[in-house]
């Protein structure tokens, strides 16, 4: 008697029979996991802004930021880096609640087609020169985009600055008037 190794015999019907309870174990899970689940309400962050500016004015950066923010807005998220052209971006959201507007905010060195490129839109539409009181600059070039979004886009002190996003116009143009570079306190 000759001696072959064992050998498992594979079949179409058998593969698809495992593939199938394979699917119904899935299934299975998912179900379970959808019946057992509390519902997750996730928040975004609310940053500190004005602290993160005034630790990198005490490093010596000279930055333009918003003194405050309209009622009900509030901060997600802040990206900076410091040197000899500081570059900031603050990101904003108009309320607290999930149908609140994005709102942006850049100070740049690079130039402001790069940024409406980067930001706003491939080709985006030029529109009326309009004046904020108060803040670091008042001629704010207005820009749109095929989505509705409005960007105010101005140079200072060899920076660009932009404010963008899906707020109104009014509302854009009263967070352009609040940018200061005051220094905070310490």
């Amino acid at each position: 008697m000759s001696e072959r190794p064992g050998r498992y015999e594979r079949s179409t019907s058998g593969m698809v029979g495992a593939l199938i309870v394979t699917l119904v174990v899935i299934l299975g899970f998912v179900a379970f996991r959808a019946c057992n689940r509390a519902d997750v309400n996730v928040q975004p962050d609310h940053v500190d802004y004005l602290a993160q500016v005034g630790y990198a004015q005490r490093a010596g950066a000279e930055l333009v930021y918003p003194s405050s923010l309209p009622p009900g807005w509030f901060a997600t998220n802040l990206d900076l880096s410091t040197g000899s052209k500081p570059e900031l971006t603050l990101s904003m959201l108009t309320d607290s609640g999930r149908s609140g507007q994005y709102v942006g905010f850049v100070q740049s060195p690079v130039s402001v087609p790069e940024l409406l490129t980067t930001y706003v839109d491939a080709a985006p539409a030029s529109g009326p020169t309009v004046t904020t009181p108060g803040g670091v600059v008042t001629q704010w070039q207005t820009w749109t985009d095929s989505g509705g979004d409005t960007a105010l886009v101005a140079r200072w002190h060899g920076s660009s600055l932009m404010v963008f996003g899906g707020a109104s116009s009014a509302e854009l143009q009263q967070l352009a008037g609040s940018l200061t570079t005051r220094t905070l306190a310490r």
